[in-house]
C-alpha cells in the first residue's frame, strides 16, 4: 500500500484553489503556518529558561526551528536507508510542518501556564498543549471562514494527524489537583473521527492506537532537540557544568535513574546515567584536563600539593567548555547526530500511514538520560520555580478576573463577541482560556500589570 493517499490532501473545508503542479498541498500547509500569528507569538513564549534573561536562550520558536531541521534529517536518513521508504518517501515537508506546529498550543510560562489554566478549566474540558494546538489550526486561526463557522487555517488532514499525538478525548469534568489530561478536546472530537478515517483510508484502528508516522517522527525529535539543547542552554548558563555533572550525588543520580527506569520500561541504574555523561566529555573535557595536568612537575611536588594541582586542572578543564561556544556547539551537533542516527522503523503493512518510528536502546537511554537529568537538576531547583510561581500566579489571576461576574468586559473586541456567542458556561470558560492561551509571556506579563500593579501599562496601549 502507499504511504499517502487521496483522503490525505482533502480538508475539513474544500478549497477552491486547489494545489498547483509546483506546489503541492503538503507545502500549502507549510506556508500557512509560517504566516500565521500563532505560530508568531511562539518568539515571545518560554523554553526553559525565561527568554529577557538572555537572547541566548531558546524560545517556543526557536525550539519548533530546531525539531523542524531535526524532524527532516530524520526523515533524509530514513528515505536513504529503509527499504519501505526508499520506494515511498516520507514527506519530509510534512513532517517539518508538524515539528513547527507541535508546540503552537502551549500557553505563557511554559508547562507551568500549561499545569495553571487547566486548574482553572478542571470542570470544563481541562487544558492540554496538544489539544489547544489542534483546536487552534482547526477553528481559532483566523484565515478560513464560511458561512457556517471558522476552519482555522483549514489544513490537510494528514497535517491535522501529525499534530495528534494522544488518542483519547478529555473528559469535561475531572477531580481538582488531578495530573493535566493527554488528549483532544471534546469540541474537536468529530474532527478527529474524521481524520482518521480520511488518512486510514476507512481502517480505524482501536481506541488510543491512532498515531501517524509523521507525529511520531515529530516526538523524537522533539525529546531529541529538548534532551540536546536544554543541557546546552545550561551549560552556558552555568547552570550545570562537566565537573558538577560528572560529581553529582548518590541521590540525584539515583532520581534520574527512576524517572529513566519507568520512560525506558527496564531497570536503569545510576551507574549507567553517569557513564552516558562519562562518554559525552571524556572526548573533549579528557584532552584538556591531560594538557592542565602536563603542565605540571607532579614528581617535584608535595602531595597535597599534586591534590590541588589535579583539582585546579578539573575545574579549569570543566570551566574551559562552560566558556567554549565550540565546544558547547560540537557535543550538541555530535548528540543530533548519534541520535538521528539511532532511529528506527516497524511498517504497519496495512495502514501505512501509522507506522512506528522509535530510537533503538543506546540512543534513547542517551536521550532520556540527558532530559531527565537537566530537568532534576535545574528545571526543578528553586531559582527556576521561583520564576514559574511567578507565571503560574500571573495565568491564575488573568482567569480569575476575566471568569467573574462581568468580567467579560475586561475582553478585547472581537473576543468578548465570541464571549457572548457562548450557549453555555463551558463555552464561555474556554472562550477565556483560549484567549489567555494566546498571550505570549510578555503581554501576559502586561494584562495582570493592568490589573493588579500600581503602575500599570498606559490604557491608550491597545490589548
Amino acid at each position: 500500500m502507499h504511504l499517502y493517499g487521496d483522503g490525505d490532501t482533502d480538508r475539513p473545508l474544500r478549497d477552491p484553489d486547489g494545489e498547483k503542479p509546483w506546489r503541492d498541498n503538503f507545502m500549502r500547509d507549510y506556508g500557512r503556518v509560517i504566516h500565521s500569528a500563532s505560530f508568531r507569538r511562539l518568539q515571545g513564549k518560554t523554553q526553559v529558561f525565561p527568554g529577557h534573561e538572555s537572547d541566548f536562550f531558546r524560545n517556543r520558536l526557536t525550539h519548533s526551528l530546531e525539531v523542524a531541521q531535526i524532524a527532516e534529517g530524520i526523515v533524509d536518513r530514513l528515505n536513504h536507508v529503509d527499504p519501505y521508504f526508499q520506494n515511498s518517501n516520507l514527506n519530509s515537508r510534512l513532517c517539518a510542518t508538524a515539528a513547527l506546529l507541535h508546540d503552537l498550543g502551549h500557553p505563557p510560562f511554559g508547562h507551568n501556564g500549561e499545569r495553571a489554566l487547566d486548574a482553572m478549566m478542571v470542570g470544563h474540558g481541562g487544558f492540554e498543549g496538544n489539544a489547544q494546538t489542534l483546536r487552534i489550526i482547526s477553528q481559532l486561526e483566523k484565515k478560513v471562514f464560511d458561512g457556517a463557522g471558522r476552519y482555522g487555517l483549514n489544513m490537510t488532514f494528514r497535517t491535522l494527524a501529525a499534530v495528534l499525538k494522544y488518542d483519547k478525548e478529555i473528559p469535561i469534568e475531572r477531580e481538582s489537583g488531578s495530573k493535566v489530561a493527554k488528549g483532544f478536546y471534546a469540541s474537536e472530537a468529530d474532527l478527529v473521527a474524521n481524520i482518521k478515517v480520511k488518512v486510514t483510508g476507512g481502517q480505524v484502528p482501536e481506541p488510543g492506537a491512532f498515531k501517524t508516522v509523521e507525529c511520531a517522527l515529530m516526538d523524537l525529535a522533539d525529546d531529541i532537540a529538548y534532551s540536546t539543547f536544554d543541557l546546552e542552554d545550561a551549560l552556558k548558563v552555568g547552570f550545570l557544568t562537566p565537573g558538577y555533572i560528572l560529581a553529582s550525588s548518590k541521590e540525584l543520580l539515583a532520581e534520574v535513574a527512576r524517572i529513566v527506569s519507568r520512560e525506558m520500561g527496564r531497570e536503569v541504574s545510576s551507574d549507567e546515567v553517569i557513564e552516558v555523561f562519562q562518554n559525552l566529555f571524556e572526548g573533549m573535557i579528557g584532552t584538556k584536563l591531560v594538557e592542565s595536568l602536563e603542565r605540571t612537575r607532579p614528581d617535584d611536588m608535595p602531595a597535597m600539593e599534586r591534590a590541588l594541582e589535579v583539582f585546579a586542572g578539573g575545574e579549569r578543564a570543566s570551566l574551559g567548555f562552560v566558556d567554549s561556544g565550540h565546544l558547547r556547539t560540537k557535543l550538541s551537533s555530535q548528540l543530533v547526530k548519534d541520535a538521528i542516527d539511532g532511529v528506527g522503523v516497524k511498517l504497519n503493512d496495512a495502514v501505512p500511514a501509522l507506522t512506528k518510528v522509535f530510537l533503538n536502546d543506546e540512543a534513547k537511554l542517551r536521550v532520556e538520560v540527558l532530559k531527565q537529568y537537566v530537568y532534576v537538576a535545574t528545571i526543578s531547583t528553586h531559582r527556576v520555580k521561583i520564576a514559574e510561581y511567578r507565571g503560574t500566579r500571573i495565568v491564575k489571576d488573568i482567569f480569575t478576573a476575566l471568569s467573574e461576574k462581568d468580567g467579560s468586559m475586561l475582553l478585547p473586541l472581537d473576543v468578548k463577541h465570541a464571549h457572548e456567542l457562548c450557549a453555555d458556561k463551558h463555552q464561555r470558560m474556554r472562550v477565556v482560556c483560549d484567549f489567555i492561551a494566546g498571550m505570549t509571556d510578555r503581554y501576559a506579563s502586561e494584562f495582570h500589570a493592568r490589573l493588579h500593579s500600581e503602575a500599570p501599562q498606559s490604557m491608550f496601549k491597545p490589548l
